[in-house]
């Protein structure tokens, strides 16, 4: 047995029912194999992937706060660090009756290579709750946000931890636990990103993953000889992620044609109306069943579906495990030129290795989704400057950030003999730098 496999078998027996961790783990270290064969003694001597993927430390905590009707509610909180070789930890807080920590730990072990890539010094980590804000008034919501706060406060600072949002934790959420965090400790410091422009926020944090997303893609294509102008995009999710990266699809020249949420998805063939989505998802927070109000012409349908319309490129931007290997074959059979992952590792394994294989062009979610972090550490880096750039200011930086992460991916694909594979490129060019700091600075 080698090494990566050694690896992959310990993971599996420490973490046992944590089956998104294990999926993490195992993309990441396969696409490894050919720098750690090259490698491998000093890496075996280091024991640099057993240190890699076990987390500096996991906390859980309990959350205790009042509802409307006066009932004591709890729920568990997370937060794990998982590496800091290359900066202070730096990772969302989602909020979703789903969270666990397996799922908290495979969103921080995919952090640490997705923050190197932005080549910006911050870490790995990951954190939330199981709570839904989801139907919660803005009292309950606060009540919880506070007492959430209470706990992980001890854990966290500007040059420690910088936790930012995630899934069901936006501006309202973030601007609760950065009052409270103020109010415990009597610092302001930038100890949360995706904060309101008003209290130490960024221009362009908001729109960041999705238009991230659509530089990389835009970048992918032009690479491999494709315009992105007239494209059909085809657009999973209708939150932060996916509106964004909607708008600046149709700024590129590009059409969407889907959305989706929990409950189903939306088929708009003239072109989704993104005005219309804010103010259903952003100012309603509501359900897109409401679309055809605003679309007469558009479908909605109940359940799954968004894969299986004709597109030319696919974007999924809502969670893990969405696109499985028969919406991948789906695609293929519609001739979807290209796949770029919004959300966290959202294609299982089998599906992307179906796409790869089948010649679609793959960007997986720790380089694709790399624009929100990158943002947010650029508003650290405006918090501890007091400045406030302008939007043409952090959105070019993003921009170039977005560039470099594509060309550094495909270069260390193309280094170890695997041109175009972008998944082993963001994998390898991620972990190089992680691994190197991690030499460097000894056994700890």
């Amino acid at each position: 047995m080698d090494y990566v496999d050694e690896v992959l078998e310990t993971v599996v027996r420490k973490n046992p029912a944590e089956q998104e961790f294990h999926q993490a783990v195992k993309e990441v270290l396969e696409s490894l194999r050919p720098i750690v064969k090259v490698n491998e003694a000093k890496y075996r001597k280091e024991a640099l992937l057993e240190r890699l993927v076990e987390p500096d430390r996991q906390i859980k905590f309990r959350v205790p706060w009042v509802d409307d009707k006066g009932q004591v509610q709890v729920n568990t909180g997370y937060r794990v660090q998982f590496n800091n070789a290359v900066g202070p930890y730096k990772g969302g807080l989602r909020l979703h009756p789903s969270v666990n920590i397996g799922i908290i730990k495979f969103l921080g072990f995919e952090q640490i290579f997705k923050n190197s890539l932005t080549g910006l010094p911050i870490g790995g980590a990951k954190g939330g709750s199981d709570f839904d804000p989801k139907g919660k008034s803005d009292r309950e919501v606060l009540a919880f946000c506070k007492s959430f706060m209470t706990e992980l406060y001890k854990y966290i600072g500007a040059d420690v931890d910088v936790p930012a949002g995630d899934i069901g934790t936006g501006a309202r959420e973030i601007g609760y636990m950065f009052g409270q965090f103020k109010k415990i400790k009597g610092t302001y410091e930038g100890v949360l990103t995706g904060k309101g422009l008003s209290y130490g926020g960024s221009l362009v944090r908001k729109e960041a993953t999705g238009y991230g997303l659509l530089y990389l893609v835009e970048e992918m294509l032009k690479c491999n000889g494709f315009d992105i102008t007239g494209k059909l995009v085809a657009i999973s999710g209708s939150g932060n992620v996916a509106i964004y990266a909607a708008q600046k699809a149709f700024q590129l020249g590009a059409k969407v044609i889907t959305v989706s949420d929990s409950n189903g998805w939306v088929y708009d063939p003239e072109g989704i109306d993104v005005a219309a989505l804010q103010i259903i998802k952003e100012e309603n927070r509501g359900r897109l069943t409401e679309y055809k109000k605003y679309r007469p012409n558009s479908e909605y349908h109940e359940g799954r579906g968004v894969w299986s319309v004709k597109c030319d490129i696919a974007l999924p931007c809502a969670t893990q495990n969405e696109l499985l290997l028969e919406d991948a074959k789906a695609l293929v059979s519609n001739h979807c030129i290209a796949v770029a992952e919004g959300a966290n590792m959202p294609t299982t394994l089998d599906a992307t290795e179906y796409l790869q294989t089948h010649g679609v062009l793959f960007a997986p979610g720790k380089a694709a989704n790399a624009g929100g972090v990158a943002t947010s550490a650029l508003e650290m880096s405006q918090n501890s400057e007091r400045l406030s750039w302008s939007f043409e200011e952090v959105d070019e930086k993003l921009k170039h950030i977005m560039l470099n992460i594509f060309h550094n991916m495909s270069d260390a694909a193309e280094r170890y003999g695997a041109k175009g594979n972008y998944v082993m490129g963001a994998n390898i060019a991620g972990f190089e730098k992680v691994a190197d700091a991690m030499i460097a600075q000894g056994i700890w």
